[in-house]
């Protein structure tokens, strides 16, 4: 084998690991996923599921911000090509329940599944998932306010920690109760939310 078609080999063992630990991760929290569970889905050595990151801490470290990327991917960057205002918030919000209901994680939702499960853990997997939780919450309040020039900045944090809401119980509704209807009814939540939402100046 050339030296070339090492590199890419190991490129995509690396990448073959991380949506294997993405995918696991998902379903039994970042800390549910053992270096022989991963072994026996890939048909590797435990030291050659290791090899690429060097320790287990920085495999979830990197699982974690490869989920991360595709919510981003999915969720994000295609209406970042919209002008701000009201039909850009409308689509992120489109896509962010396309993202729940098809879902391409098993488990749902991965930044809420990591919540739920590192909310009262110390270490750096719960820092980045609190960092990460941040960033978005602070995203989707300057879209909203970008949309709706009334709401002030406590506003709009109020109306993204609502959305948010909206979103971890549909996950649960469609991860848990199987139900075929919550896609429809994240829908009009989130879309009535943003539109009747009281807004404020004074704050």
């Amino acid at each position: 084998m050339s030296p070339r078609s090492s590199v890419q080999e190991a490129a995509r063992t690396r990448t073959r690991i991380v949506q294997a630990a993405v995918a696991r991760a998902s379903a039994l929290g970042l800390e549910g996923i053992t270096l022989r569970d991963l072994a026996a889905d890939l048909e590797l050595s435990k030291s050659g599921v290791l090899a690429p990151f060097g320790s287990r801490a920085q495999l979830l470290e990197t699982a974690f911000d490869d989920a991360i990327a595709t919510f981003r991917a999915l969720v994000i960057e295609p209406v970042l090509s919209l002008p701000p205002g009201r039909d850009r918030v409308l689509a992120l919000l489109e896509n962010w329940v396309a993202y729940l209901v098809d879902c391409p994680f098993p488990g749902g939702c991965f930044l809420t599944t990591a919540s739920v499960e590192l909310d009262n853990r110390a270490g750096p997997l719960r820092e980045r998932t609190a960092a990460s939780v941040t960033r978005w919450l602070a995203f989707l309040a300057a879209e909203a306010r970008a949309a709706r020039p009334d709401l002030s900045k406590v506003a709009a944090r109020d109306l993204a920690t609502v959305l948010n809401g909206i979103a971890m119980s549909v996950n649960q509704e469609i991860q848990l109760l199987a139900d075929p209807s919550a896609g429809r009814r994240a829908r009009r939540l989130m879309r009535a939310t943003f539109g009747a939402f009281p807004g404020s100046r004074d704050a």
